[in-house]
């Protein structure tokens, strides 16, 4: 094949860029960027020839202009369908929101709202106070507050609190959360001075009695989000911390990480201990996620006795960790889930942990009937298997449920291909087989998985 004669044959711009596909084109994305997707189109097509192949229609360039513009006018931020089995995926948003707090937070963002305005009084409101009641009443405390995330909870209430005095923690709680953040850093950019105590596996509450000094502000526990210490181990309680914090004039802040409403033991996993637990157990303040065992948007709790958050409300830094109105509308809506006893049915998060292993088997044979119908010679199974809370939550623990388990040649090939499909799929890989969880996958979404599993398939021979 000669190459110079086949060169010759590539299309000018102008020439793709006058045809009626282009045109439509321009008209939606702008002419800039098909320019640009027609020249990449172009350049590619100049390599085959160079590389020995036959040049490509116009068509086919055209075709190809088309994917182009279709990858970088994708959205980069998209909607994955979750069948991993990780209920509270860090990478995968953490957990997905009720339709109420949807609603909510669409109704809100729609136009103008109260967000900081006093209907009654017709001048200037807090927005702190849209979900400061219902918060406190729901974890019996005295107040509440919220801020962006937890982290930045837990910075508030030091740096308010313990700037430029000491906080004392137990060396075994000095944990690292997800992306290498480290809860000694979070307390070094507060301004408090961290004092480690006990030893890394066993500590009592007369290790903290005995590094109280005068430049003391806080006593604080962290709860061991991501793992597990099991053997020779030991924790001060919180109640001893209460009555020595009481006793000598400090504040004992406790940093809940996830945080829960509802009790974890009835569904085969170890007790979680809930929001309520720590309040009642004498904890000043408690702070704990919303976008975890919650449910709910992105968010950071701080409950506790009423002075403290009043001090918390005047620091200057609260400014920089506010949420918006959007985020507050889905944080009442999900808050309202609990107060009406109604969070196992609508809250998604508490609706996969509760799935049964029944449900879930029946979800899963329903998908592999439906990819079976497409494919006799398809090697799909119903298995066992375990799915995970995540999000910090539970480690070590696991809830068991059945899977749809696909038999195909290249698994990391075909999971590759249905994480970049529309809509994105993303499943796991057990003993050289892909699976999809039905734990995950949110109730609404099974067509649409479906459709992406089959055109996988299809499109690497398994029929």
């Amino acid at each position: 094949m000669d190459a110079s004669s086949e060169l010759r044959k590539l299309p000018k711009i102008d020439r793709l860029l006058d045809s009626d596909e282009a045109g439509r084109w321009v008209e939606r994305e702008g002419r800039e960027l098909v320019l640009g997707s027609l020249r990449l189109a172009v350049d590619e097509a100049r390599l085959d020839v160079q590389q020995g192949l036959a040049c490509p229609s116009e068509e086919a360039i055209l075709a190809r202009t088309r994917e182009l513009l279709d990858l970088q006018t994708r959205p980069t931020l998209r909607p994955v369908i979750n069948a991993t089995g990780v209920v509270i995926h860090t990478n995968l948003g953490r957990a997905p929101l009720s339709e109420d707090a949807l609603a909510a937070m669409a109704r809100v963002a729609r136009g103008y709202s109260n967000l900081e305005f006093d209907l009654l009084q017709g001048e200037r409101g807090s927005r702190y106070a849209h979900c400061a009641s219902l918060l406190a009443k729901l974890s019996g405390a005295e107040a509440a507050l919220v801020v962006n995330n937890n982290a930045a909870a837990v910075m508030l209430a030091l740096a308010a609190l313990a700037r430029g005095r000491e906080a004392i923690v137990s060396r075994g709680q000095l944990v690292e959360i997800g992306g290498g953040f480290r809860i000694p850093d979070v307390m070094r950019e507060s301004g408090a001075s961290l004092v480690e105590v006990g030893t890394t596996n066993r500590t009592y509450a007369r290790d903290f009695e005995a590094a109280i000094t005068e430049r003391t502000a806080a006593l604080m526990v962290v709860h061991r989000s991501n793992f597990q210490m099991v053997g020779f181990t030991c924790d001060a309680g919180l109640d001893e911390l209460a009555a020595l914090s009481v006793a000598r004039g400090l504040v004992l802040i406790d940093d809940l990480g996830s945080g829960t409403f509802l009790d974890t033991a009835p569904f085969g996993l170890a007790h979680e201990p809930t929001v309520q637990e720590r309040v009642a157990a004498g904890a000043d303040l408690v702070c704990f996620s919303g976008d975890k065992l919650l449910g709910g948007p992105q968010a950071g709790y701080l409950v506790g006795k009423r002075a403290l958050i009043e001090r918390l409300e005047s620091f200057p830094l609260l400014r920089a960790l506010r949420v918006d109105k959007a985020t507050l509308a889905g944080i009442e809506a999900t808050l309202r889930h609990y107060q009406r006893g109604e969070a196992l049915s609508k809250v998604p998060v508490w609706r996969a942990i509760s799935l049964g292993v029944d449900a879930a088997q029946a979800r899963a044979r329903a998908w592999m009937e439906r990819l079976g119908q497409g494919g006799a010679h398809r090697d799909l199974q119903v298995v066992a298997s375990e799915s995970t809370v995540g999000g910090g939550s539970l480690p070590g623990l696991s809830l068991p449920t059945r899977v749809l388990s696909v038999g195909v040649k290249a698994p990391d090939e075909v999971a590759r291909a249905l994480r970049l499909g529309e809509p994105a799929v993303v499943g796991r890989i057990e003993e050289g087989r892909l699976v999809l969880d039905p734990r995950t996958v949110l109730p609404h979404e099974d067509d649409a998985l479906i459709h992406a599993v089959q055109k996988v398939l299809t499109q690497h021979g398994v029929s």
